[in-house]
């Protein structure tokens, strides 16, 4: 089967890649810049930029199946999540629909549709192009995952390395069931050919924030020091000049929201444990 997998040198989309590239489909792998990786020669390398529509031209000749993980996930001086998560996958279903693609498969995020999630550009927009699809008359399937391994650690690392962790006042027990990359890409490939449906995907565990965060922190072996901060000093950083201009403003939003509010997955799936994977990336078992 021809499937174009659009982001697929990100985190995820490169775990989906691996798992398309096991089953042998054909594959053309889109995305802004190739990564030398094993599995060079077993994909057709496409390069694009979804924010210019004519480099996605005939990207989707042939295909029957599209996969797309592309989204803005850091700070930007250049591009918005509007930009990105709506424009770019708005481009790219055109050039689906213009091939007569069958399927459109489309990674989200969980809650996007939410109350006040439209004051949160990295999930509005996310919603934005959800109706988009839903409206194109094309057959799709939707993944709004929880969040992801990585993430956590990657965002929780700067207070582990400085020994004090840092939670919003009055949410401590705000809970996720956060999922490995490779268990989410075994699960998108195994229903890419679901006909309309929509997916909250999560992982086996689910821990509150204050759990994870001394699990971090007794993982890498330090004390547990967790202090408050203000959700008003949050809104209020992402309205300062200098942190619109750094881009950083969106960030923040999305980082209030996520330590705010529940997000846990009902349609559970994978087999990695969250807790095991903090051990390993804090270095918990020296």
């Amino acid at each position: 089967m021809k499937v174009v997998l659009a982001g697929a040198f990100g985190n995820l989309g490169y775990e989906i890649l691996k798992v398309l590239v096991k089953e042998n489909h054909e594959i053309i792998a889109a995305d802004l810049n190739e990564k030398e990786t094993e599995l060079k020669g077993k994909y057709t390398f496409k390069q694009i930029d979804a924010t210019k529509p004519e480099t996605l031209e005939g990207v989707c000749d042939g295909a029957e199946i599209v996969i797309t993980t592309m989204g803005l996930t850091g700070a930007s001086t250049v591009v918005t999540s509007y930009d990105i998560d709506y424009k770019g996958n708005l481009n790219l279903l055109n050039e689906a629909k213009k091939a007569n693609v069958k399927k459109f498969n489309y990674i989200s995020v969980i809650a996007c549709k939410d109350p006040g999630a439209e004051e949160v550009p990295m999930l509005h927009a996310k919603a934005m192009f959800e109706d988009e699809l839903l409206k194109s008359g094309m057959e799709y399937v939707i993944h709004r995952p929880t969040g992801y391994f990585y993430d956590i650690c990657k965002v929780f690392k700067p207070y582990v390395d400085k020994g004090e962790m840092q939670l919003l006042k009055g949410y401590h027990d705000i809970k996720a069931n956060v999922i490995d990359c490779p268990d989410f890409a075994k699960y998108i490939v195994e229903h890419m050919n679901d006909t309309n449906v929509i997916f909250e995907v999560g992982g086996k565990e689910t821990y509150t924030y204050e759990e994870m965060a001394k699990m971090c922190m007794r993982a890498a072996g330090k004390p547990v020091i967790i202090k408050d901060s203000s959700p008003f000093m949050f809104s209020m950083l992402a309205k300062m000049p200098f942190i619109k201009k750094a881009g950083k403003a969106d960030i923040i939003k999305f980082s209030k929201w996520t330590l705010s509010h529940d997000l846990v997955g009902k349609d559970i799936t994978g087999e990695g444990s969250f807790a095991a994977y903090v051990k390993e990336y804090f270095g918990g078992n020296k």
